[in-house]
């Protein structure tokens, strides 16, 4: 009886049962002149996205999609596209425990292999390597279940 305490409860586990680069896109429009030394680095921005999805009652399908661009004034430097997911089976974990599980615990445990694959491609690119700073998915979630309820607030009436 794994996973099971004393009063028959099971208890909360989390499990990766595979991860996969879903889809991986690196563009360096401007090279090879984009490769010579410049001044000043360009700007990133880094934008970062995690969806859920049931596969079964127990095991979800979790995607950490980063979208990277690096430009100099207007022009683009280098831009990569990464969508990593991972399938999770959670079980044992109060119902409204899940939601939070998805969308930190799981993308949390997926951040450093996502992480590494956008330093390979930008190194691979001729860049150096971008590493991305950690990135806090609790205050991500917070800012999420905010926004869901302003909008849920603001819902127009159909008459």
């Amino acid at each position: 009886m794994a996973n099971e305490n004393e009063s028959g409860a099971q208890s909360p586990s989390l499990n990766i049962l595979a991860q996969y680069t879903k889809d991986l896109s690196f563009e360096n429009p401007g090279a090879p002149r984009s490769l010579q030394s410049r001044d000043k680095a360009p700007a990133i921005n880094i934008n970062v996205n995690v969806n859920a999805n049931p596969l079964s009652e127990t095991d979800f399908d979790v995607v950490l999609t980063l979208n990277v661009d690096a430009k100099d004034g207007d022009k683009v430097v280098f831009a990569a596209e990464l969508v990593y997911g991972g399938v999770f089976r959670v079980t044992g974990f109060p119902q409204e425990h899940m939601l939070p599980v998805l969308f930190i615990e799981c993308p949390r445990l997926l951040f450093p292999f996502a992480r590494q694959i956008v330093a390979d491609v930008t190194r691979n690119g001729g860049f150096p390597p971008l590493m991305i700073d950690p990135i806090d998915f609790a205050q991500m979630f917070t800012q999420r279940m905010a926004q869901e309820k302003a909008k849920a607030q603001v819902q127009p009436l159909n008459s």
